[in-house]
């Protein structure tokens, strides 16, 4: 067996599993799920009808790049929301089968493992960085993201010695769990260090288009450094997805895109792990990337959810985020044994924070944190939080 393997931490999910084991929850209450970010509405019917509608092409093998009606689409896209003056859809992007296998296999693609490197992760953070960046052979390095600093990564506070061993640096606006959005300057400062330690930046920006101020859309990386004066996106690369911006997780939908040379090795090495896209899945998707009413109806919908949710909240900390869908609150016990507890008394889900984070000098900055996503309709929201304020009465 692959002994890199020995290194993986349990997903969160399976952590949870563990917890609430042996616990029974209360009888007579529907459960009620807000520990996982699966979006839960509904698919819009013309992306279902374009699927449908074209299944003769499960009949040929699909190109790992992709068909050039979704590159040009995903271009189209990116040009449109982000301003962009130009982005070749033939060598700037490319489609993959959901972002998180792409954020896996960039750090396949970019690690050189004889160089005993690091990969620069933010705390708390998605866990297939980590993933990622074990099973290429790297080791994580986790920067803390500050409540102090509206969660913003202190970036300059990482040592020289780090970022000289630094081959990729994986970043997440808006962010996940925080939902905070990078500014300008904290780019500027990003590829100020990318150009001096030649590192990558894998940006994910799969909750970009989740978003509750329609006149300051969240700063994209490319965006970023367009502005900067870096039109050809030198090592930096970003990866979005259909599943929050259109509802349909199941499809399996994104793309990368950014620097050419990036994506051709990221083509190459895709070609030899086979992830090339169903034909009929990339014309559902490139008619959803040519859409931008349904995401609009989405965002009105997580907006009306926000609204009335945070506060409710506001004795946990709960703040409007700038982006995505969850709620990173404050608990007065430890996180898992308030989750375990809640689950019990309530048959309420949430995620513990600490299972997101890590242990760093600075500590761990889940600790007495959960998450919630608020991607069930309202009423149920509206009811799981009505039992989650029952239970916090009780300290």
């Amino acid at each position: 067996m692959n002994p890199l393997l020995g290194k993986l931490q349990p997903y969160p999910f399976e952590k949870l599993r563990e917890l609430f084991a042996e616990v029974t929850p209360a009888p007579g209450m529907s459960a009620i799920s807000l520990g996982i970010g699966e979006p839960k509405h509904a698919t819009p019917t013309f992306i279902r009808r374009a699927l449908a509608e074209n299944l003769d092409g499960l009949a040929s093998y699909p190109a790992t790049a992709g068909a050039p009606a979704l590159r040009e689409a995903i271009a189209e896209w990116l040009m449109r929301r982000y301003g962009l003056n130009n982005v070749d859809p033939a060598t700037q992007v490319l489609p993959v089968n959901g972002s998180r296998e792409a954020l896996f296999a960039i750090a396949q693609t970019v690690v050189d493992a004889s160089c005993g490197g690091l990969v620069i992760c933010p705390n708390p953070f998605y866990q297939i960085y980590e993933g990622a960046a074990l099973l290429s052979g790297a080791e994580p390095y986790f920067v803390n993201a500050d409540p102090a600093r509206g969660y913003k990564v202190n970036y300059a506070a990482v040592p020289d010695e780090v970022w000289r061993r630094t081959q990729l640096v994986y970043t997440c606006s808006p962010g996940n769990p925080t939902g905070n959005v990078m500014s300008l300057e904290e780019w500027r400062v990003l590829f100020e260090l990318s150009e001096r330690h030649g590192f990558v930046i894998a940006s994910d920006e799969c909750y970009s288009e989740l978003y509750y101020d329609d006149e300051n859309p969240p700063l994209g990386a490319l965006q970023a450094s367009q502005i900067l004066g870096i039109s050809r996106f030198e090592r930096l690369i970003v990866f979005s997805s259909l599943s929050k911006r259109s509802n349909v997780p199941g499809m399996r939908s994104g793309f990368v895109a950014g620097d050419a040379t990036l994506i051709r090795q990221f083509l190459l090495y895709r070609t030899y792990q086979g992830g090339a896209m169903s034909p009929a899945v990339q014309t559902a998707s490139t008619a959803a990337w040519r859409d931008e009413a349904h995401v609009s109806d989405n965002r009105r919908l997580y907006a009306e959810k926000f609204r009335e949710i945070v506060p409710m909240l506001s004795s946990l900390g709960a703040n409007m985020p700038a982006g995505g869908f969850y709620l990173w609150l404050k608990t007065p016990i430890p996180d898992d044994r308030f989750a375990r507890d809640l689950y019990r008394d309530y048959n309420v889900t949430v995620l513990p924070g600490s299972y997101l984070a890590r242990e760093t000098r600075d500590g761990n900055p889940g600790k007495n944190r959960i998450r919630i996503a608020l991607v069930a309709p309202l009423a149920e929201c509206r009811e799981a939080v009505e039992r989650l304020r029952k239970f916090t009465l009780s300290f």
